[in-house]
């Protein structure tokens, strides 16, 4: 008689804290805030949209490093302090490297200082400001940078 039954097996990720990135929809969802993003300030600031590119990628920048980068622990009690000295980068797909999630989380940063730089002609200031946040977040994100905190900034105490 053939199996009537479906064997469940538990998700690759139990941290409450992460296993959101894992759901369906997710990526897209991550790509309409910013293209929506880049509407709401091209609008409401009525700057060029290569200087609305540049702002979104830089708020992009702040909002992901302290939140991906340089918060740690999570919000959920029931975890009993595993994750306290970890980053959210950290926690994500359990610490594996080169995970679908891991790229999609690098190739952003990447595509929107593209974008931005391209549409601002390269000029000066705004490319700088540009270079300097795709470089602070790739860098971020390095495999060999795993629980490294650079000259003890933000190391536990």
């Amino acid at each position: 008689m053939a199996n009537l039954y479906v064997k469940a097996e538990p998700p690759a990720d139990l941290n409450r804290n992460t296993e959101w990135f894992t759901y369906p929809g997710v990526w897209t969802t991550y790509i309409f805030i910013v293209f929506f993003a880049w509407l709401v300030v091209l609008s409401v600031f009525g700057c060029s949209p290569g200087m609305a590119w540049t702002i979104v990628n830089l708020s992009h920048f702040a909002i992901t490093y302290h939140f991906f980068h340089w918060k740690k622990g999570t919000p959920f009690a029931d975890d009993q302090g595993m994750y306290n000295g970890l980053t959210w980068w950290e926690q994500i797909d359990n610490g594996k490297q080169a995970t679908h999630n891991r790229k999609f989380l690098t190739v952003v940063p990447v595509v929107l200082y593209l974008i931005a730089s391209h549409t601002t002609d390269y000029q000066h200031p705004m490319l700088f400001l540009n270079t300097l946040a795709v470089l602070v977040l790739v860098v971020a994100k390095f495999p060999n940078m795993h629980k490294v905190r650079i000259f003890g900034i933000n190391g536990d105490q």
